[in-house]
């Protein structure tokens, strides 16, 4: 049994990763905006074989009250193992390019929010001399593209954030887990159009439980996206301005 802290945990993938704790009898304890779907949540993860499950709501942008809110959850779990920071909203580009205000909002959510709980809970963990940071980031944050690279500086943020702290916390027996998902079918992608390269939110958390098992530093997921990513870095730049992506 471990004990675990999610974040963002009404996300598609949280869920769906928080479904594969539950089965393991593992004791959860959930943060997320809307109480009501969270309640709903923690009761069908009791069902499904969780020891316990506790939750709180929680806002990204709230910094200050970040340590209080990890603090009730580490007390609540009586520990912590594993934290899986999932949170985040899809910006809306145009509008990001049209409004810095509303740019800096997305910026605070998808970066800086994670930014700051990474901090908390690093040093909790270094404390203890273990546990697990699995962070979900995005290949957008690999080389910025005209279509999302507001989303794309905030992935990037968190992709260079977790290497530093991957680098400073070796041999402190805390690992940190970068996780990479492509195209999923969520919720907060039901306006896009749908092909083979897309894939389940099953299925990204069947790879996110199986790369906190093994100790990854970073995955893909699906594992594809590591050779299309490479290839897209690699094109020069002098090329990779002229295409529309």
């Amino acid at each position: 049994m471990q004990k675990i802290l999610i974040i963002g945990a009404t996300s598609a993938i949280a869920q769906a990763t928080a479904r594969r704790f539950a089965r393991r009898g593992d004791r959860l304890y959930l943060l997320g905006r809307d109480p009501d779907r969270l309640d709903g949540m923690a009761q069908d993860l009791r069902i499904r074989g969780a020891e316990s499950v506790s939750y709180a709501s929680f806002e990204a942008e709230d910094f200050a009250r970040h340590p209080a809110l990890l603090d009730q959850a580490y007390e609540a779990l009586g520990g912590l193992d594993v934290a899986l920071i999932a949170h985040g909203t899809l910006p809306d580009q145009r509008a990001c390019e049209a409004s810095f205000d509303t740019a800096r909002r997305e910026l605070n959510v998808n970066a800086l929010g994670t930014l700051s709980l990474l901090t908390h809970l690093a040093n909790r963990l270094e404390s203890q001399g273990s546990g697990t940071l699995a962070v979900i980031s995005s290949p957008a944050g690999d080389r910025g593209r005209q279509s999302n690279y507001v989303y794309g500086a905030a992935k990037a943020m968190v992709t260079v954030f977790c290497q530093g702290l991957r680098n400073r916390l070796f041999g402190s027996g805390v690992h940190v887990l970068t996780i990479k998902p492509g195209f999923v079918d969520t919720p907060m992608t039901a306006a896009f159009d749908k092909g083979m390269l897309w894939a389940q939110p099953e299925q990204i958390a069947a790879g996110i439980e199986k790369a906190i098992g093994k100790g990854k530093d970073s995955v893909y997921l699906p594992g594809f996206w590591a050779f299309i990513m490479l290839a897209i870095k690699h094109i020069p730049e002098g090329i990779f301005k002229r295409l529309k992506l």
